[in-house]
């Protein structure tokens, strides 16, 4: 089943960074979209009502992911749902059991609601935690994490254009960005991997999809951190190599 420009769908969670891209690409390819948000009044969602053809075909609902008839009426009469919404917490432990009811409400409102296809979008930390993979290996939507480890640990969490170590993710950030103190490890680093797991993004390259490097990526989130006033503005940097 493949959607059609002119029909309606439904992105939970739309104020998010994720969802609000699947917004505007979708108004832009001509859908209506209800965006499921906790406070539609919220100024925090006003870069949704500033997206082209918001004001014609952008519906921002109240819902909420533990409330399913709040989810019911927002899902009712759409064809497809997009799935981004996730509670956010300081204790990861206490997110698992509300990201796993809220996605089972969103599923059980779409079924029915007769919804042709949902997409749900989720975390990396669901297939690559397992210390017994080799970071050789090619990972990729076939993988799951090994629950057992993530219990033990309480490490709870494939859409990637490449696979970054982190102490790569630092060294690009220093090398553009050398006025900010950015810590080289984390400090409660006690086994550090030297190397990434390799993540396999063929199927999505499969569907046409053109990645943005992940250097651009790291660049353009710091520039618009420092345009819109979270961080100190020094000399500009330019995005080159």
């Amino acid at each position: 089943m493949r959607l059609i420009s002119g029909q309606v769908v439904c992105v939970t969670g739309a104020g998010g960074f994720v969802a609000s891209w699947l917004v505007k690409l979708l108004l832009e390819r001509g859908y209506t979209v209800r965006g499921t948000v906790r406070k539609p009044d919220d100024p925090k969602n006003d870069h949704l009502r500033e997206l082209e053809g918001a004001k014609e075909r952008l519906i921002l609902c109240k819902a909420d992911l533990l409330d399913y008839k709040s989810l019911r009426e927002a899902i009712n009469g759409c064809d497809g749902v997009f799935h981004t919404a996730s509670p956010v917490t300081d204790d990861p432990e206490q997110m698992i059991e509300p990201a796993v009811m809220g996605t089972k409400n969103v599923i059980a409102a779409a079924a029915e609601a007769n919804v042709r296809r949902v997409v749900f979008t989720s975390s990396i930390g669901a297939v690559y935690m397992d210390p017994s993979r080799s970071p050789d290996e090619l990972i990729d939507e076939t993988y799951w994490s090994d629950l057992d480890y993530c219990k033990n640990t309480r490490n709870w969490y494939l859409c990637s254009e490449s696979s970054l170590h982190r102490g790569e993710v630092v060294q690009i950030l220093a090398k553009y960005f050398p006025e900010y103190p950015i810590p080289t490890k984390c400090s409660d680093e006690v086994k550090p991997r030297v190397k990434p797991l390799k993540f396999s993004n063929q199927k999505l390259k499969d569907l046409g999809i053109n990645f943005v490097p992940v250097k651009q990526c790291l660049y353009e989130t710091v520039k618009s951190l420092q345009e819109k006033g979270h961080l100190p503005v020094s000399n500009d940097q330019q995005l080159t190599g």
